[in-house]
């Protein structure tokens, strides 16, 4: 690596330290709280009427309990930052509990925890106490990402990559919810400047606060060890390439730092969890999968390899491990649903080239004008020489992210990508701060267009985390995608309040294929056809029903299982965002055999389980629509446990025949269908259903 001048060097420095001059700290820490305020603000307002997201109420539970009885094993899926700092909140201002107990699966769980969110406690007292708590965890956040890149960069970057945050209606639609995405994008970003500054002076000041923002980052969710990855590298590299006197004892204690950096990192998480292996204090109760099981799920050999030596060297707590597995088989292997991007449905895994593309479609277009017009002043070597390596470092970190994404799974769409959007941001923030410090009045001037037509693009829209830009249209974005960046039941207090308004009146269940859970339908008090079993039974098990339904971009795709092509179809009589409204006669057998699967799921999976029920509701759902693939695992298993070996070898077998082209699904079905032909049937394990994840 070519080191720049000294000249040059001081150069750059003298300008830098002109601007800072120009902009005292006392200023520049005022524009920075009123820009953090003015998206608060505006955060507030855009998201006023959203609902939970379908994991906050989940998330919110598990923090007090955390909070109060340091009990790790529940929803172990994701770290604890978020939720302690949630949990302290909502426990310290009154939150109704239910003591803890052993959880058979993951069903069972959640609902345990949304029951107690929308029905044992007041869902909109629970939700407003907890949007406060997140607006200052992620406002404090991107404070702390402005101050690292006035530290590394300039005043002119920081302010620039902030307004840019403040704009993007992703990060508005994110900022108050329970969710990891936003704080472990921020955390992560952070980290990554901090450590172009730390490997380039070796200071322990700045080597601390990057080892700091590393350790809150891992336990702000487990995407976390990608950012541990870059920055562990980009010190080695950093430490054995860059020239020194003497060589081999410098490059030594360089290597020393850098180890220092990811030890403090991993003490920062050992904190969050208390310093504490196992899960549970007593002991007595634990995951709701055993951890070897969990590890056994995944079935890349490399990652397999690495959950295996971290649980055999205990370096990581239990629990952080658990939900690491979880992470790695949902959002690197992925999960077996059916997805639309761009137009085409693909199952577990959209287009290599998702990510970028949705970033593309995602992030106003004059943000992304910002971010070429940064990255060719990079590539043009225009910049100062001290931001080259920062900016290299930025660059290199968004390249590796986006590999990452690309091998792994794009159902939750662009909440997964909010790194990479991030640390686009500094790019943008550079062409700002490059206008400002060239004093150059063309380049300011394209700089303030930009903000203006973003702010222009994305103001507008009320319910952020439903924005696309000019290239696809908010509006239309449901004919083209259904991942998560699309909806997440954020409109669930549409559905009840058209429900009260509309349906209950006239005494009218309506059907509903919103993506919702049954516990917050009952703790808003909204009744639908299936709420009542006995009651509704008679019209479940009609192919042909009239009335109204209510649906999401989820139900309306075309799937390879349950679909619902009538319904697709039809014209809706009104919509709330993504929340579609039809009326009339329908011809939707899917529906019903949606219904007894997951009536089966919750029988099977319950605190006190009724497995011949679940069975004879498998069984229905396979007789309505045999295309779903899972319910024949879920049946094959219970034949197979009470003996019924042909049987269990017919559903397995036919699990097969419906099953996508993925060769993950399709092999673990071979596998089982082997083992029950030739082994035992008393050693024969049940196949994980997939749809669980």
């Amino acid at each position: 690596m070519r080191r720049p001048s000294i000249d040059s060097q001081l150069e750059a420095s003298q300008k830098r330290l002109e601007l800072q001059g120009r902009l005292s700290r006392p200023l520049f820490t005022g524009l920075v709280l009123f820009l953090v305020a003015l998206g608060i603000l505006r955060s507030a307002v855009a998201t006023r009427l959203d609902g939970f997201t379908l994991d906050e109420a989940y998330h919110i539970a598990a923090g007090v309990f955390y909070v109060e009885d340091r009990a790790f094993q529940i929803n172990p899926e994701h770290p604890p930052l978020v939720k302690l700092w949630v949990g302290s909140f909502i426990a310290a201002t009154g939150f109704v509990t239910k003591p803890l107990r052993q959880f058979s699966d993951k069903p069972d769980e959640r609902v345990f925890t949304q029951s107690l969110v929308f029905q044992m406690n007041d869902p909109d007292s629970v939700q407003r106490r907890a949007r406060a708590a997140m607006f200052c965890l992620n406002g404090l956040f991107l404070i702390c990402f402005a101050f690292a890149l006035r530290r590394v960069f300039n005043v002119g970057v920081a302010l620039g990559a902030l307004l840019f945050l403040v704009i993007d209606p992703t990060v508005a639609a994110h900022w108050p919810v329970v969710m990891t995405d936003l704080p472990v994008a921020l955390l992560s970003a952070t980290a990554i400047v901090l450590a172009a500054r730390a490997f380039r002076d070796w200071s322990w000041g700045d080597l601390a606060a990057c080892s700091l923002f590393l350790g809150l980052a891992l336990t702000a969710k487990h995407s976390a060890p990608v950012v541990l990855v870059i920055v562990t590298t980009v010190g080695v590299c950093v430490a054995l390439w860059q020239p020194a006197m003497p060589p081999s004892l410098v490059k030594i204690q360089k290597l020393l730092k850098i180890a220092a950096v990811v030890a403090g990192a991993l003490v920062v998480m050992w904190g969050a969890y208390f310093f504490r292996y196992s899960e549970s204090p007593p002991r007595t109760q634990t995951f709701n999968r055993a951890l070897a099981d969990k590890i056994e799920d995944v079935d890349t050999p490399v990652y397999h390899f690495v959950l295996a030596a971290m649980n055999a060297a205990r370096i990581v707590p239990r629990a952080y491990l658990w939900g690491f597995a979880d992470t790695i088989h949902a959002g690197m292997e992925g999960r077996p649903f059916p997805q639309l991007a761009f137009g085409r449905v693909y199952v577990r895994k959209g287009p290599k080239y998702f990510f970028p593309a949705m970033i593309a479609v995602k992030v106003p277009i004059a943000l992304s004008v910002l971010v070429l017009l940064g990255l060719g002043l990079f590539f043009a070597r225009r910049l100062p020489s001290e931001w080259n390596f920062p900016a290299s470092v930025t660059l290199a970190a968004i390249i590796f992210f986006l590999l990452v994404l690309a091998a792994g799974a794009t159902y939750a769409g662009i909440r997964h990508a909010l790194p990479v959007v991030v640390l686009l941001s500094i790019f943008a923030g550079i062409f700002a701060g490059f206008a400002v410090l060239r004093s150059s009045r063309r380049l300011q001037a394209v700089a303030v267009a930009a903000y203006a037509l973003a702010v222009a693009s994305a103001l507008p829209v009320v319910r952020p985390w439903e924005y696309f830009n000019e290239f696809v249209g908010t509006s239309n974005a449901s004919k083209y995608f259904s991942d998560e960046g699309v909806d997440l039941d954020q409109r669930t207090k549409e559905l009840a309040a058209y429900y009260r308004m509309a349906l209950k009146p006239a005494s009218e269940l309506p059907d509903i294929f919103y993506f919702c859970t049954e516990e917050e339908l009952k703790g808003r008090d909204v009744d639908y056809l299936g709420r009542d079993k006995k009651r509704d039974l008679q019209a479940l098990i009609q192919a042909e029903r009239s009335g109204t339904f209510l649906a999401g971009p989820l139900a309306l795709i075309p799937s390879p299982f349950w679909d619902r092509p009538a319904l697709r179809a039809a014209t809706p009589v009104t919509r709330f965002g993504n929340l579609f409204v039809y009326q009339g006669t329908f011809s939707i057998p899917a529906d019903t055999a949606a219904f007894f699967y997951f009536d089966g799921i919750e029988k099977l999976y319950a605190d006190q389980p009724d497995v011949a029920a679940a069975e004879k509701d498998f069984q229905q759902s396979v007789q309505i629509d045999p295309t779903a693939f899972f319910v024949h695992i879920e049946l094959a298993n219970l034949l197979l446990k009470r003996g019924a070996r042909n049987e269990a070898l017919r559903e397995y077998s036919q699990s097969l025949k419906y099953a996508p082209a993925d060769r993950l699904i399709r092999q673990a079905i071979e596998e089982q269908i082997q083992r029950v032909t030739n082994q035992p049937s008393g050693k024969i394990p049940p196949l994980r259903n997939p749809f669980l994840e």
